[in-house]
C-alpha cells in the first residue's frame, strides 16, 4: 500500500512501526458550533481509510479529539453567559449525531483537551528543562528557530513563516526573544476558564494539546498523522517541533492531508452566504449522499460543492442501492439454489472489480477510482444477474458488493420509507387496474400520485416508487 507523504512529498510504501498495527492520529473540530461540511472531508476520508486498513487486517488506534477549550468556545458562552464545557459539551454531543449520520465509527479514543490539562503541562516542562521553551510574564513560548527542523513539513523558511504567527496574539507578546516563537501557555483573562500551572492560572495554546494527547494516547512515534491541509501550516509543523524536541525522536512517519472544498467555485464563508454545516444539508439529503459525494474525488484533490454535483452523487448512489435490490429480488426468487451448470464461467463473479477496488486504495487511497470500480461491477450485476440465475450467484454478488461498500461507509441495507395509507392504496388500485388491462385509470393514478410528489418506476421486480 502506498500513501503520499506530505513530510517528503511523494507516495511511499505504507511500513508501520509493528507489524500488523497501525497508529493513527487525525486532527479533531474545535466545538463551538454545528460542523460544516468542510470538517466532514477529514472526518469521512480518513474513516474510509481507517475502514480499509482495518479489511487489509491491521489493528488500527485511531485517535481523533476535540479541541473543547478556545478563543470561538469562550466567545460563544459569553454571548450566552454560560460556562464554556456548556457550549463545548452541547456541541460535541451534535457533532456526534453528525458523524453516526454520516456512517463514521466512533474514534478508539476522542480525548478532550480540558481532560488532559496536565499531559500538556508535563509536555510544557520537559521542552522549558530541555531549553526550547521559555516563560515571560505567566506565558510561555516555544524557541521556534532552535528546533532545527523547523519547517521540514510546510516546505517554508523561518522569515516567510512569521506571518503565520499574527493569529496568536496575547498579553506580552512583546516578551517574546523572537517574532516566531509562538505560544504553549497563556494567562488566563476576565471570564475565561483556567488551570493552576507553575507559570500562571491559564490555559494550553492550540498546538500544544494534540502533541500531548497523541503522546498519551499513541506514543512518542506514531504511523499516521492526518488532517486538513489548513492544518499543514502552523498547526502541524508546531506539532512536529514540539513532540520531537520533547521526546527526541520522528513524531510521526507519515503525514496524510486533504484538500480544500470549494463551494460553487468559491471558498466557503459566512460572508458570502455559502457556508453550510452537515445539518444544512441533512435537510436536503440523506447524510449518505454527502459521503458519497465527498469520496467521489481523490483526498488531495480540491472538491466542489453544488446542487448539481450532490444530485449526481444522489443518482449514483441510487444505482448502486437498486443494484443492491435487484440482488435481494434475485435470491428471493431463485429457481435454484446451487451454481447451475451454465453458470460455471461466472462462479468467481466480481472478483476482477474487487481487485480494481483494492488496487485503487492501495494507491493512496484513490476512492474515486475505488467508486468507477464499484460502478463497473453494477453493470455487471445488471447485465448478468436476472429471474434465472440461482441464489449461490447472487449471494456471491451481494457479498462482494457489500463488501466495497462497507470499506467506502455506504450502508446498502436502507430503511423503507413508509407511505401514507391512502397512497399505498392508490398504488394498490393502479396495480389491479393494470392487471385488467384498465390502462387509462391506471394512467389517471399515475398522474395524480405524480401532482403528490410520488414518482412510480414499473420494472421486472414490480412496481418502485420515489419521492420527486
Amino acid at each position: 500500500m502506498r500513501i503520499y507523504n506530505t513530510l517528503n512529498a511523494r507516495k511511499e510504501e505504507l511500513v508501520p512501526i509493528e507489524d500488523g498495527k497501525i497508529k493513527m492520529y487525525v486532527c479533531g473540530p474545535t466545538v463551538y458550533n454545528l460542523i460544516h461540511i468542510g470538517n466532514a472531508r477529514p472526518m469521512i476520508v480518513f474513516d474510509t481509510f481507517r475502514r480499509y486498513l482495518e479489511y487489509k487486517g491491521y489493528e488500527v488506534t485511531y485517535v481523533s479529539n476535540f479541541t473543547d477549550v478556545d478563543d470561538k468556545i469562550i466567545k460563544k458562552a459569553n454571548e450566552e453567559g454560560v460556562d464554556s464545557a456548556i457550549i463545548s459539551e452541547r456541541y460535541i454531543e451534535e457533532c456526534k449525531k453528525d458523524m453516526a449520520g454520516m456512517n463514521i465509527k466512533p474514534a478508539t479514543v476522542h480525548p478532550k483537551a480540558t481532560e488532559e490539562i496536565g499531559e500538556m503541562q508535563a509536555l510544557i516542562q520537559t521542552l522549558i528543562d530541555k531549553g526550547y521553551a521559555y516563560e515571560s510574564n505567566g506565558t510561555v513560548y516555544y524557541r521556534t528557530r532552535k528546533f532545527k527542523g523547523y519547517g521540514k513539513l510546510s516546505k517554508k523558511n523561518l522569515d516567510d513563516m512569521q506571518s503565520g504567527h499574527r493569529e496568536i496574539k496575547v498579553t506580552g507578546e512583546e516578551d517574546k526573544e523572537d517574532p516566531s516563537d509562538f505560544v504553549l501557555w497563556k494567562p488566563k483573562k476576565e471570564g475565561e476558564p483556567s488551570w493552576e500551572s507553575p507559570w500562571s492560572d491559564g490555559r494550553p495554546g492550540w498546538h500544544i494539546e494534540c502533541s500531548a494527547m497523541s503522546k498519551k494516547y499513541l506514543g512518542d512515534t506514531i504511523d499516521i498523522h492526518a488532517g486538513g491541509e489548513d492544518l499543514i501550516f502552523p498547526h502541524h509543523e508546531n506539532e512536529i517541533a514540539q513532540s520531537e524536541a520533547a521526546n527526541g525522536c520522528i513524531f510521526s512517519n507519515y503525514w496524510m492531508h486533504n484538500a480544500f472544498l470549494n463551494i460553487n467555485g468559491s471558498k466557503m464563508s459566512k460572508s458570502l452566504g455559502n457556508f453550510f454545516t452537515v445539518r444544512d444539508i441533512a435537510e436536503k439529503y440523506d447524510l449518505q449522499v454527502l459521503r458519497f459525494f465527498m469520496l467521489s474525488a481523490h483526498y488531495r484533490s480540491p472538491l466542489n460543492f453544488s446542487d448539481d454535483l450532490m444530485e449526481s452523487a444522489k443518482a449514483g448512489l441510487e444505482r448502486i442501492l437498486n443494484a443492491k435490490k435487484k440482488l435481494d429480488y434475485a435470491e428471493q426468487n431463485a429457481e435454484g439454489r446451487s451454481f447451475m451448470f451454465e453458470e460455471g464461467e461466472d462462479q468467481d463473479f466480481g472478483a476482477e472489480y474487487l481487485k480494481k477496488f483494492e488496487d485503487s486504495m492501495e494507491d493512496d487511497c484513490n476512492t474515486a477510482d475505488a467508486i468507477a470500480a464499484v460502478f463497473e461491477f453494477v453493470r455487471a450485476i445488471n447485465s448478468t444477474i436476472n429471474e434465472k440465475s440461482s441464489t449461490a450467484l447472487a449471494e456471491l454478488a451481494e457479498a462482494r458488493l457489500v463488501q466495497m461498500c462497507d470499506i467506502l461507509g455506504i450502508i446498502l441495507d436502507q430503511e423503507e420509507e413508509s407511505l401514507d395509507v391512502e397512497i399505498e392504496n392508490m398504488i394498490a388500485e393502479r396495480q389491479a387496474a393494470r392487471k385488467n388491462k384498465d390502462f387509462a385509470t391506471a394512467d389517471k393514478i399515475r398522474d395524480k400520485l405524480a401532482e403528490m410528489g410520488i414518482v412510480l418506476e414499473d420494472t421486472r421486480e414490480g412496481v418502485k416508487w420515489h419521492r420527486k
